[in-house]
């Protein structure tokens, strides 16, 4: 009789010899259900401590509350860990406006970050001007299928010869004015939303180990830059150099979404010196008055707008917590999420729900019983929306890279983040090689009731989006959670809508088990999650300005 070989793919045994201790996992979701913590975290962090613009008091305050918060509950070696940011901080303490002429009406804005004051009540004439801009750049033949982004195509930047020639034609004329740069945004009503939730099919296609499209990664290389054109950014500051220098009072600029949304993020100059007050102004006030300005009416707006800048600010802070380990005490298995939030709302879906998520998961997995193998390690960090900048800093700081590692690198087993909002986890996308993934399916598996799909591998150690792609970066396990979108996308993502309000309980609560299940399984097993082999590690990626 002839004997059958079959080869199976490694993974496949992996999965077979995972140990998954359900008994523990179902005692943290029963408690999660009935003894929740989780959204008084969120109340503490939106309520009483947002916004948490890196390097206010708000976000110090809010990292000191939940150390000690973590400190309560058990956890060891809760601190605070400085990091450079370099530029003081910034927060709006109130801001007014409304049109005096030719009607009366309130006026729905944000202002934008490190810009100045008003100093008083500022009452001044509109001008609008119509800065050049180029043409949409071609189409990307490898986007599709990677769905809807968070915003329309931008167009690339205007040549330089044609948008110097319109700063010269225009300086001279902005002087005592409130001026509105650009036309209006004309904003559809939208017949087909986005769905809520992906769907079940989608998510099984997504996290089907077959699939070669599978996991998420970074951002993709950089787009070459055209020497002929300003960047947006350049086109920016130039427009504030030509204001500041020419006596214009304030900046307008259009929120161009629908549905009252307003973004209102940085002055990439983080200096209120280089600025004009600026504020985004709700797309329909900025129609109305670019309407009433086409009749040839003379439209006058009145701001009175107050900023405070903190000087101290230059150093900010990740908040850092921890449960020791016991025979392997010396790994570690991180999870966190971004603390910090820009300053339209309190950052509840970006990302005060992520941390929350976060500290309930470990103490979900203190008050198990279990007493965890490895260290597990918190950490809430801050600098994100500018750019990753705490995480990097302590990425560098701790670990180094594949390339040039600290001895900390070999003892990190995995940091696992979220930072999409209030939405259902789907599935986990881990940096490594497949046998990676392989290891947390089994966990992921006892949560398929509520929609997770299991996991997939990922390669990529571009920069970008969110913080587990800054251990990526380092040639990490960077484990990232794909969840439902909910209305982040569409709603909540650096918007003036982003507040407690929007938070899925249900679903929020169900994260917290998962991450929790998905930790405690990385801290007990036997070996560290496999990782890239030296001679398999993909290149590294440079790391470049948001």
């Amino acid at each position: 009789m002839k004997k059958l070989v079959v080869f199976l793919p490694a993974c496949l045994f992996l999965l077979a010899q995972e140990k998954v201790d359900e008994v523990t996992d179902a005692r943290m979701r029963s408690e999660e259900m009935e003894h929740s913590q989780l959204l008084h975290t969120l109340h503490m962090l939106t309520d009483r401590y947002g916004p948490r613009v890196t390097g206010t008091p708000n976000h110090e305050a809010a990292a000191k509350w939940a150390i000690a918060e973590m400190t309560r509950w058990g956890l060891k070696n809760a601190h605070l860990e400085a990091w450079e940011f370099g530029h003081p901080g910034w927060l709006n303490e109130s801001a007014d406006g409304h049109i005096v002429s030719p009607v009366k009406q309130n006026l729905k804005f944000e202002v934008i970050a490190w810009t100045p004051s008003t100093n008083g009540p500022l009452t001044a004439s509109v001008l609008e001007v119509q800065p050049p801009q180029g043409p949409f750049p071609p189409a990307d033949p490898n986007a599709a299928g990677r769905g809807p982004g968070r915003g329309a195509t931008q167009r690339l930047g205007p040549l330089k010869t044609e948008f110097d020639h319109w700063i010269e034609a225009n300086k001279d004329v902005v002087r005592g004015r409130i001026v509105f740069i650009g036309k209006a945004a004309e904003v559809p009503v939208n017949f087909d939303p986005p769905a809520k939730r992906q769907s079940d099919d989608a998510v099984r296609r997504a996290y089907d180990p077959a699939n070669p499209n599978g996991g998420r990664g970074g951002r993709g290389p950089a787009a070459p830059e055209d020497p002929s054109r300003y960047s947006l950014n350049e086109v920016n500051e130039r427009i504030d150099a030509m204001l500041v220098a020419n006596g214009a009072l304030m900046r307008v600029n259009d929120a161009a979404r629908g549905e009252g949304v307003i973004v209102a993020q940085q002055h990439r100059g983080y200096d209120p010196a280089t600025a004009v007050p600026t504020v985004v102004l709700r797309n329909d006030d900025y129609g109305r008055v670019e309407r009433l300005i086409a009749d040839g009416e003379d439209v006058r707006l009145q701001f009175n707008i107050v900023n405070h800048v903190y000087p101290e600010g230059k150093t900010s802070y990740n908040a850092i917590g921890e449960i020791p380990g016991t025979d392997k005490a010396d790994e570690i298995v991180m999870l966190g999420g971004h603390l910090d939030s820009w300053h339209a709302a309190t950052g509840a879906t970006d990302n005060a729900i992520g941390c929350s998520i976060m500290m309930e998961a470990v103490r979900l997995i203190q008050n198990s019983g279990v007493k965890p193998r490895r260290t597990i390690r918190v950490a809430l960090w801050s600098g994100e929306e500018e750019g990753l900048l705490g995480s990097l800093a302590y990425v560098k700081q701790h670990f180094g890279t594949a390339e040039n590692p600290k001895p900390e690198w070999f003892k990190l087993d995995a940091y696992l983040n979220v930072d999409t909002g209030t939405g259902r986890i789907r599935g986990a996308g881990v940096f490594g090689p497949p046998e990676a993934a392989a290891v947390l399916r089994p966990v992921l598996s006892q949560y398929a009731e509520w929609g997770v799909g299991g996991a997939s591998s990922s390669s990529s150690r571009a920069v970008g989006g969110t913080d587990s792609t800054s251990f990526n970066n380092a040639g990490l396990p960077g484990i990232g959670m794909s969840q439902d979108p909910i209305e982040y996308n569409t709603l909540t993502h650096h918007t003036n809508l982003d507040t407690y309000e929007r938070i899925v309980p249900d679903d929020v609560k169900k994260d917290a088990v998962i991450i929790a299940a998905q930790v405690l399984h990385l801290a007990n097993r036997d070996e560290m999650l496999p990782r890239f082999t030296k001679d398999k590690m993909p290149a590294p990626v440079p790391v470049r300005p948001f």
